[in-house]
């Protein structure tokens, strides 16, 4: 089983912490309270939750491959969903999982919108459609998100190679870029999409962490 040959390439504090998240909602909590990295930005390259655990912080793609690694753990399938933007926005990966046939989203993210997601949506489309009206630009209010991906199943790689790997996950980032993405918006409707309101706007000025 997938799940055994994610748990033998563990240290010892690895499976204690991985135990300990048995259900999304503790692994979100987990993801939450774990610091933002900001180094993206400066070019730093995305970590596997081996390093995750080792160096304490976490952005979006990070947090949902950490995510995913801890639904594995105990079972489950690791899937991810990239919700995709217009250039001028930055794509949001979150992890997929479900409870009694409906979806839901565990997400790491510094935004106060685009966060878990529990789990009533009987699709992943309806699911995605659900970060829709919040997904928009600080400086204009434009409406940004216009696709999202078939859930990406990580199990199709050997653990090895995700989950306890100390070289860049960008690899991954890439196919998953590449993978089936479905469209939110018709394209006669782009140019229609009312923007957000400057109050709209405001809940953008809220952040979990500071950068520092």
């Amino acid at each position: 089983m997938y799940k055994n040959d994610l748990r033998a390439l563990l240290s010892p504090r690895e499976h204690t912490v991985f135990k300990k998240l048995s259900t999304p909602v503790r692994i979100q909590d987990y993801l939450e309270a774990l610091p933002q990295n900001f180094s993206k930005k400066s070019g730093e390259t995305c970590r596997s939750p081996r390093r995750i655990l080792k160096e304490g912080r976490a952005y979006c793609l990070e947090g949902a491959i950490f995510a995913a690694a801890a639904l594995a753990y105990h079972g489950r399938e690791p899937l991810l969903m990239d919700l995709q933007t217009i250039d001028a926005d930055q794509d949001h990966v979150v992890a997929l999982f479900k409870e009694n046939g409906l979806w839901g989203a565990i997400s790491k993210t510094n935004n106060p919108v685009l966060r878990w997601r529990d789990p009533v949506y009987k699709s992943v489309r309806e699911l995605a459609m659900s970060y829709f009206h919040e997904y928009f630009l600080y400086k204009d209010g434009r409406k940004t998100l216009r696709a999202y991906s078939k859930p990406f199943d990580l199990s199709r790689y050997s653990p090895a190679r995700w989950v306890i790997a100390e070289g860049s996950l960008d690899w991954l980032a890439e196919e998953m870029d590449a993978s089936p993405h479905l469209p939110l918006v018709p394209k006669h409707l782009i140019k229609k999409l009312r923007r957000a309101t400057t109050l709209e706007r405001q809940i953008l000025d809220i952040e979990e962490w500071e950068k520092k």
